[in-house]
């Protein structure tokens, strides 16, 4: 019954649009202009881009638990989005694995470097400290961060 009442609904719109269609613009009326609309942003604009550099949900929040709760470097939420918060957090820690850069969380390739030398003084990682987020980087990353504590 639904179906039937909705079908006849749109029969009569789309004929009444078929039928005074012309009549419409017909007319010597100008269509109206659209009103402009102007966003202005008064304050400073946060990037906000998530790189968990392969993690699950699962690690990036053991990464972030961490920073946290062991080390004071994150205040944010437990979610296991590793965005620019996150990674000023990690930029702080890595300090003590030679990162001299901006603590911004950009993911660059610094952070990628002292990334590396964690990694390596960890025993995850045996590649170059390249600054390269390759798939042998991801790999250590994701075993450090399996093995970091959540309690």
């Amino acid at each position: 019954m639904r179906s039937n009442t909705v079908r006849t609904f749109a029969s009569i719109v789309a004929l009444l649009g078929i039928t005074t269609g012309p009549l419409a613009v017909s007319g010597t009326a100008a269509a109206a202009t659209p009103e402009r609309h102007h966003n202005v942003v008064s304050g400073p604009v946060a990037i906000t881009e998530v790189n968990n550099l392969g993690l699950t949900t699962s690690q990036a929040k053991q990464v972030q638990f961490y920073l946290r709760y062991y080390l004071g470097y994150y205040s944010g939420a437990i979610d296991g989005r590793l965005g620019t918060e996150s990674w000023k957090g990690m930029q702080r820690m890595l300090r003590a694995y030679g990162y001299t850069g901006k603590i911004d969380g950009i993911v660059g390739s610094g952070t990628i470097k002292a990334l590396q030398q964690l990694l390596k003084s960890e025993g995850f990682y045996s590649g170059a400290i390249d600054g390269v987020a390759g798939s042998k980087t991801r790999a250590a990353f994701a075993a450090w961060a399996s093995q970091l504590p959540m309690d």
